[in-house]
């Protein structure tokens, strides 16, 4: 029942969430570049830099919904 009691709220498992997609992107990234499939170059760059500005809107989002009067 631990893990239970931390997700009691809803903003809690939104940022988990958050930061899992996050881990995950990062762990594709470095797996892709140490088995040389792709090569972080100036064409990976827009892919990161989109990916990073979408979390950031993310992130945002979820904390101006907690803002938000409970109707």
């Amino acid at each position: 029942m631990g893990i239970q009691r931390y997700f009691e709220s809803d903003l809690r498992f939104y940022y988990a969430v958050g930061g899992f997609v996050i881990l995950v992107f990062i762990s594709g990234i470095a797996v892709l570049a140490i088995l040389e499939l792709a090569v972080i170059d100036q064409r990976l760059i827009p892919l990161i830099v989109g990916f990073f500005l979408f979390m950031f809107v993310y992130f945002i989002s979820v904390s101006v919904q907690a803002l938000e009067p409970d109707s």
